[in-house]
């Protein structure tokens, strides 16, 4: 593995938002705007009742948080493919001395500067207009935020692997396949309130088991560790299945010439 390529490819795509401030509309506006909503739906609701909503907000806000982490980190992968695309750079990556893993890990690296970033902005807001603190986690941050961001790559690979197979006219599954899986990953409501197919789906994500543990975090303080090992299992089957797929596609791609074609397009 050549570090050297990594970081210049990780580079490389940070100029797109260093030198084109508009870019930054993606990482901050759209972000913000979905928490505010959220919450202030929750606060109407709140009033409206006159019950106590005091755990839920908790629970909704840090559900917008969590899942942005995932929905980042996977665009970070299939963006920054498509962004060579629209820039006609995609054979110039591939005409380099730039190896598949490479190319993923610089995207990877992306993922998790864009991650911080959204984060940061969310975390501030979330503590300046509803006084929700998402250090109460403390530690067990790290650990939740680590398995939403390498499912969300693992999505990315395949959202990529996707679009490689079926060209531009696919572009729109580098949105959609995160939001394919939200109803199954029990964002804001609990997995019991699922029909039982829906469950059993459910239950083979990683990202499911993260967000039963931020809910069980947020009720009793303390980290729900059988939640954290089954999501690390279900994130190591789906990182292999995903980079399995990524890599006979690519492959493919380049006996094919369909980089070609999707290049030119």
């Amino acid at each position: 593995m050549n570090l050297n390529v990594i970081f210049a490819l990780t580079r490389r795509y940070l100029y797109l938002y260093t030198r084109n401030p508009v870019r930054m509309i993606e990482l901050i506006f759209w972000p913000s705007v979905e928490l505010l909503v959220m919450g202030f739906l929750t606060v109407f609701i709140q009033k409206s009742s006159g019950s106590d909503f005091g755990s839920f907000i908790r629970f909704l806000l840090g559900a917008v948080i969590f899942w942005d982490v995932l929905f980042r980190s996977q665009q970070a992968v299939a963006i920054s493919f498509l962004e060579d695309v629209w820039t006609r750079n995609l054979l110039n990556i591939f005409v380099a001395p730039v190896r598949t893993y490479e190319y993923l890990f610089a995207t990877f690296c992306v993922g998790l500067l864009r991650v911080g970033l959204t984060v940061f902005i969310l975390t501030l807001l979330a503590w300046l207009v509803y006084a929700f603190n998402l250090f109460e986690f403390e530690w067990s941050l790290i650990p939740y935020f680590a398995n939403l961001m390498i499912f969300g790559w693992s999505l990315g690979m395949i959202s990529t692997a996707l679009i490689l197979r079926w060209g531009q006219a696919a572009e729109g599954l580098a949105w959609a396949v995160p939001y394919l899986l939200q109803p199954f990953s029990a964002v804001f409501y609990p997995v019991s309130i699922l029909p039982t197919v829906f469950q059993f789906i459910a239950w083979l994500l990683p990202s499911t088991y993260v967000f039963e543990g931020m809910r069980a975090g947020l009720a009793e303080g303390s980290m729900n560790y059988t939640y954290f090992g089954l999501s690390v299992l279900a994130n190591l089957v789906f990182m292999v299945i995903s980079g399995l797929i990524f890599a006979q596609t690519m492959k493919a791609a380049r006996q094919k010439g369909l980089l070609t074609r999707i290049a030119t397009q």
